[in-house]
């Protein structure tokens, strides 16, 4: 299993300063296929200069929760270290 992209990121407006909120389309490599599926995610920047990254799938996904979000959290932290995420 891999998250291939995510796609038609948008970011929400929200009044915290620290806390980034975004929705898009993900499109993850399982091993029966490919699926894309809404996704719904935040970064917030600790006090101590760390990031927490909170994964949601508004729709649900028909594989085990844990690992896809896990797979999530670090393909997110990586796009957003690259800059890759919408200001």
């Amino acid at each position: 299993m891999r998250v291939v992209s995510i796609s038609n990121v948008e970011r929400k407006d929200v009044p915290i300063y620290y806390r980034l909120v975004y929705s898009g389309m993900a499109t993850i490599e399982f091993f029966n296929g490919t699926e894309t599926h809404r996704v719904d995610f935040s970064i917030e920047m600790t006090p101590i200069g760390g990031k927490k990254i909170a994964v949601q799938f508004p729709d649900g996904i028909n594989y085990p929760l844990v690992p896809v979000v896990n797979m999530m959290k670090a393909f997110i932290e990586a796009a957003h270290s690259k800059g890759e995420l919408p200001d």
